[in-house]
């Protein structure tokens, strides 16, 4: 069938237009703003091609064209005050969480309300996040926090798609890198077969699952080097559940599973990314929003406040 048109808005958490800086958590993570410099054509629509793995987001060029000799001046990009302002033109949302809906300490309120509106609207909501691990414990936290669940149709995680990875890894025994809090991952991959995976020690390994660093609070990335370095002269295979570089707790700065990935790729070593900004996460988030709506979204809007992760 035809693919689904995606437009890539990013929240002013991190970024602002011309000299006006938005307001970012105090205005819920989720005032648009598009940035001027960076994309010429970020008003146009991106769109979603096929290809054997399914449903992939075109990247967007970077650079600006020259500008012919007697062109009109470039207009000013149009800043959005509101996600009512272009939530008409979309069937369906697929909106970040972390830095958006919440800063994993407190909600954003109007954030919720918002997709709330938009949903009682007729449209469909899938919260798509990075997380390492899967869909109910990541919904319970934002719940905690203050998320609303009248703001959500579904919730997909990257752990969501790591489970599935591991379940098709068989019986082969893998090494965790991550945090006691990540071991729902191997809890819900029981649920599914029947047994649970075999964690063991490097030497015993056939892959490596890394759902970020194991003491996220004292370390840094570099603390890993010589462990990676081992994995990596065994020629394992590393799967990332959290292509996250880092993240903000707070006021506070956190390394995830995908800096110790990039370290992995540099030393030589193969790496499998579970979530954003790689296909398998926004087909499953496409097929919730689908099921919500009945039909197949036709255009999609993605809201996230990284470049990196949720526009790429």
């Amino acid at each position: 069938g035809a693919a689904a048109e995606i437009d890539l808005r990013v929240s002013p958490r991190s970024f602002a237009v011309g000299t006006e800086p938005m307001q970012g958590d105090a205005q819920g993570g989720l005032k648009l703003a598009l940035r001027r410099a960076d994309i010429a054509q970020a008003e146009n629509r991106r769109r979603v091609g096929k290809s054997g793995h399914g449903a992939i987001l075109t990247r967007p060029s970077l650079t600006c064209p020259p500008r012919p000799a007697k062109s009109r001046p470039m207009s000013a990009p149009r800043i959005v005050s509101s996600l009512a302002d272009v939530s008409a033109d979309y069937d369906a949302i697929l909106c970040d969480v972390w830095g958006v809906l919440h800063d994993g300490k407190r909600a954003f309120p109007p954030a919720s309300a918002a997709l709330a509106r938009y949903r009682e609207g007729g449209g469909a909501v899938a919260l798509i996040t990075n997380a390492p691990r899967p869909s109910p414990p990541v919904e319970a936290q934002m719940l905690r926090l203050g998320v609303t669940r009248e703001a959500f149709d579904a919730v997909v995680t990257s752990g969501d798609v790591t489970v599935a990875r591991i379940e098709a890894q068989g019986d082969a025994p893998l090494h965790h890198i991550g945090p006691e809090r990540d071991l729902s991952l191997f809890d819900a991959v029981e649920a599914r077969t029947g047994r649970r995976p075999q964690r063991v020690g490097e030497d015993e390994a056939a892959y490596v699952v890394c759902t970020g660093l194991e003491h996220d609070h004292t370390e840094i990335p570099d603390h890993y080097n010589e462990r990676l370095a081992r994995l990596a002269a065994r020629r394992l295979p590393f799967l990332c559940a959290n292509p996250d570089i880092v993240i903000h707790r707070g006021a506070e700065l956190v390394y995830c599973a995908g800096a110790l990935a990039q370290i992995y790729e540099k030393l030589g070593g193969e790496v499998t990314y579970a979530g954003k900004p790689h296909p398998p996460i926004y087909e499953a988030a496409l097929a919730a929003c689908a099921k919500a709506l009945g039909r197949e979204p036709r255009r999609v809007l993605a809201i996230g406040d990284g470049f990196r992760t949720d526009v790429k």
